[in-house]
């Protein structure tokens, strides 16, 4: 027993793959799970990216939109791209991009309403423009938002109050009047000081009015997330049947003595480079379709109507998987070793990625950690496809990002596998 125990021990002080399977990858993915769902509160909290158009430019928002600004879970923007300040349309135009989750719109008035009214929901309300693909940022925005206008305005609130007190209860006398005077200015000096919460969101009770528009205006959203969950599993899963694939293709055929003799013929490692790697991103297209297909039949998912959208996609994940694939088998020296650490950097790049859940519940150092992996970037252009309805020619970035990403494998497998031309 205690010669098995050598033996075994012998054998994993050997292997570094299994030592990194058995202790580094169990530490990566707690550390990882542990950051976005463990520590969601304090400073691990990510900002939120919120676009401002402020349409009434009185004092209240001039105050309200500086209190949103010390607010260090928020990341205000009020310039658009060119520095001009942002309107209505070119807020939710930031929202149905994607550039922002959540923007805020001031309509023209309200800050009168609110220093003739206070809290009164007969004034204009404020107006939230959402993208509902991250269900969570307009619910924390909203929060902020009553808070800030209780702690960025008192003396408008009180001045509201007051009016609506004298007109209900009757006209105040000269000492209260001069005591209310003097209070108010003391209230306006301390604006802002206050780190405590307000209102509770929505429009009832006490609290401003906000009214949540949904701007994408998708009216299929089911089938959208549908489609997203569909892009996660199946980028995951090409990404190991395309290592699967290529350590098949490579590694078996070197040692059977076939590779070899390819070889030895005219077409040389580059041919049989580029065969593999078109063998591999048919096959990569297929499972992808074949995924995207049985989420039409069984759950409803949108395909049809987003074809030239998704044929481009596939094409460019499938391409650049392939390519990937080939990078691992070449690096690989036997099957053993290609499954152990193609799982480890499979695993993490797709949690890291967002293909095990999504991007926006992680910290933004995590969110650009993402954009470091392949799932990141073949994830967000289907989102664009599917949720966002984006154009083809919309899908650039995706697309030179993940093609430069196919060639830059390519060439690199390219390199590994002189090893079998040298041999």
């Amino acid at each position: 027993m205690l010669t098995l125990l050598r033996i075994g021990w012998m054998n994993l002080k050997r292997d570094r793959v299994a030592q990194a399977l058995t202790f580094l990858l169990p530490i990566l993915f707690f550390s990882i799970f542990a950051s976005v769902f463990g520590g969601r509160g304090g400073d691990s909290t990510p900002r939120v990216s919120v676009a401002v158009a402020d349409e009434d430019r009185s004092e209240f928002s001039g105050r309200v939109i500086a209190a949103l600004q010390k607010e260090k879970a928020l990341r205000l923007r009020v310039d658009g791209d060119n520095g001009s300040v942002l309107d209505r349309a070119a807020a939710e135009g930031l929202v149905r991009n994607g550039d922002v989750p959540v923007a805020i719109v001031i309509p023209k008035g309200i800050g009168e309403s609110f220093g003739q009214l206070g809290f009164s929901s007969s004034g204009p309300p404020i107006q939230m423009l959402a993208d509902p693909s991250d269900p969570i940022a307009p619910q924390m925005v909203q929060g902020l938002l009553q808070k800030v206008v209780m702690t960025a305005a008192p003396d408008l609130v009180m001045q509201g109050g007051m009016k609506q007190f004298e007109k209900h209860a009757g006209a105040l006398t000269p000492e209260q009047r001069k005591a209310v005077d003097e209070w108010i200015p003391t209230l306006k000096a301390d604006a802002g000081g206050t780190t405590g919460g307000g209102g509770t969101a929505g429009s009832g009770g006490m609290g401003i009015a906000v009214t949540v528009v949904d701007v994408m205006r998708n009216d299929d959203r089911k089938g959208s997330l549908i489609s997203f969950y569909a892009a996660g599993i199946g980028v995951m899963f090409l990404l190991f049947s395309s290592v699967g694939g290529a350590g098949g293709a490579l590694l078996e055929e070197a040692e059977s003595g076939t590779l070899e003799r390819l070889l030895s013929t005219n077409i040389g490692m580059t041919g049989v480079l580029i065969g593999k790697w078109l063998f591999l991103s048919l096959i990569g297209f297929a499972q992808l379709t074949v995924m995207f297909l049985w989420g039409r039949v069984a759950f409803g998912l949108p395909l049809f109507s987003h074809i030239p959208g998704f044929v481009v996609m596939t094409v460019v994940t499938a391409a650049a998987a392939a390519a990937l694939g080939l990078v691992l088998a070449s690096l690989a020296r036997t099957r053993a070793q290609l499954s152990g650490f193609s799982t480890i950097l499979i695993l993490t790049m797709s949690a890291l990625g967002g293909s095990m859940f999504p991007r926006f519940l992680m910290s933004e150092t995590m969110q650009k950690m993402g954009l470091l992996t392949f799932n990141g970037w073949a994830l967000d252009g289907y989102l664009k496809v599917f949720w966002r309805n984006a154009a083809v020619w919309e899908l650039w970035p995706q697309v030179l990002v993940l093609s430069v990403l196919g060639a830059a494998f390519l060439g690199i497998a390219r390199l590994l596998g002189r090893r079998w031309e040298l041999a």
